[in-house]
C-alpha cells in the first residue's frame, strides 16, 4: 500500500495522554503524525532547555519512545534517568540524547529526524515550534503566571492559556499534516499545559479551523488539582472553544463506565475527581458524543486503554 492511500492520522497532545494513543496507533495501516508540545519547563526539560537553549524535549522522548519499534533495552535506556546526586541528576538519556543531536545537526526537527530512524520511528513526529517557547495563563482573578510547570500549583480557575515570545514559528510540515489529515485527534491531558500550548499557535489553531479531517477530543477522565477542578466535559470543550474558536473540534470521545470506588479514593487524595459528562450541555455546542468503555482495567491508577481508543479511533477513519 503506497503512502497516499493510507489515511491520514494527526494527534496533538503532550504529556502522559498522548503517548498511550501513539502506542496503539501506531500498529495500524494509517499514515500517522503527531505534534507535540515544547513548553515544559521543569525538571531535565527545563535545565536543558535554559542550558542550552533548544525547546524542551521531554514530552518529544516520550512519544519516540511510544512510536518506537526498537529494541526493548535501547527503549529502556533511552527513556533511562540518572539518580540525584551528580552533574546528570534528574537527566533522561533520551532528553540528552535530543539535545545532543540537535546540536550535531544544528536544529531541533532535525535531531528529533535523526534519532527517530535510530530508534525505528514508525510515523512523524513534529515539535509545536523548532525554538523554545514561554507559556502563561491569566486567571481568572487577573494575575499572569509564567511558565508550565508554575500554572497549576497557582490552585487559580484560568481563564485562559497564551505562548510567548511570538510569533511562534510552527513547523510548515505540521500545519500541512493537520490540513491534509483524515483524522485529527486532540489527545488527552493536560488541558491548559499539555494540549493548549499546541492549538493556540497561531498557524496551528488556523489549520485546525480550515482543515476538512474530523477533529475528535479524547475527554480527560479525571479532573486535575490547579487545572481543571470541577470541570465537565462541557467545560473541557468549552475551553477549547475558548482558545481555537467554535466549530473547530466535531466530536468528543468519553469513559461511559462508572469507576471504582478504590480508585476514586486514590485521586481524591490529589483532589482529582471523575470528569462528569454533561452530555446534554455539549450536544447542544454541536459535538458529537462517542462514548465507550476506553479504560484500562489492568491499571491502579487511571489511564486510557491503548488498544481499546486505537480500534475505536481507527474505526472512525
Amino acid at each position: 500500500m503506497n503512502r497516499s492511500t493510507k489515511p491520514r492520522v494527526v494527534v496533538i497532545g503532550g504529556g502522559t495522554g498522548m503517548p498511550v494513543l501513539l502506542r496503539g496507533l501506531k500498529y495500524f495501516p494509517i499514515d500517522l503524525s503527531a505534534i507535540v508540545t515544547v513548553a515544559d519547563d521543569g525538571g531535565s526539560s527545563g535545565r536543558l532547555r535554559n542550558e542550552l537553549a533548544i525547546p524542551a524535549p521531554g514530552d518529544i522522548r516520550n512519544v519516540l519512545a511510544a512510536l518506537s519499534d526498537a529494541e526493548p533495552m535501547l527503549l529502556d535506556l533511552f527513556q533511562h534517568r540518572f539518580a540525584n546526586g551528580n552533574g546528570l541528576s534528574g537527566h533522561s538519556m533520551g532528553n540528552l540524547l535530543l539535545a545532543a543531536m540537535t546540536s550535531m545537526t544544528g536544529d531541533f526537527y532535525n535531531g528529533i529526524k535523526e534519532i527517530s530512524k535510530v530508534l525505528n520511528v514508525r510515523g512523524n513526529i513534529y515539535p509545536t515550534a523548532n525554538h523554545s517557547m514561554n507559556l502563561h495563563a491569566e486567571m481568572e482573578d487577573g494575575t499572569i503566571v509564567s511558565g508550565e510547570s508554575n500554572i497549576p500549583k497557582q490552585n487559580k480557575k484560568i481563564k485562559r492559556v497564551f505562548v510567548s515570545p511570538l510569533p511562534i514559528q510552527p513547523l510548515p510540515e505540521a500545519t500541512m499534516a493537520i490540513k491534509e489529515a483524515d483524522l485529527v485527534v486532540i489527545a488527552p491531558g493536560s488541558l491548559y499545559t499539555s494540549i493548549m500550548p499546541n492549538i493556540i499557535v497561531p498557524e496551528i489553531r488556523e489549520a485546525l479551523q480550515k482543515t476538512k479531517a474530523k477533529v475528535t477530543y479524547v475527554c480527560n477522565v479525571m479532573t486535575q488539582q490547579g487545572e481543571t477542578s470541577g470541570y465537565s466535559a462541557g467545560d473541557h470543550v468549552q475551553a477549547l472553544h475558548d482558545h481555537v474558536g467554535k466549530g473547530t473540534i466535531n466530536s468528543i470521545i468519553v469513559h461511559n463506565q462508572p469507576i471504582a470506588p478504590a480508585v476514586k479514593k486514590i485521586y481524591a487524595e490529589e483532589n482529582a475527581e471523575p470528569v462528569i459528562y454533561d452530555i446534554d450541555r455539549v450536544k447542544k455546542m454541536g459535538i458529537e458524543i462517542i462514548e465507550e468503555d476506553i479504560l484500562d482495567r489492568n491499571k491502579s491508577t487511571i489511564r486510557h486503554d491503548t488498544n481499546k481508543l486505537a480500534h475505536l479511533l481507527y474505526s472512525m477513519i
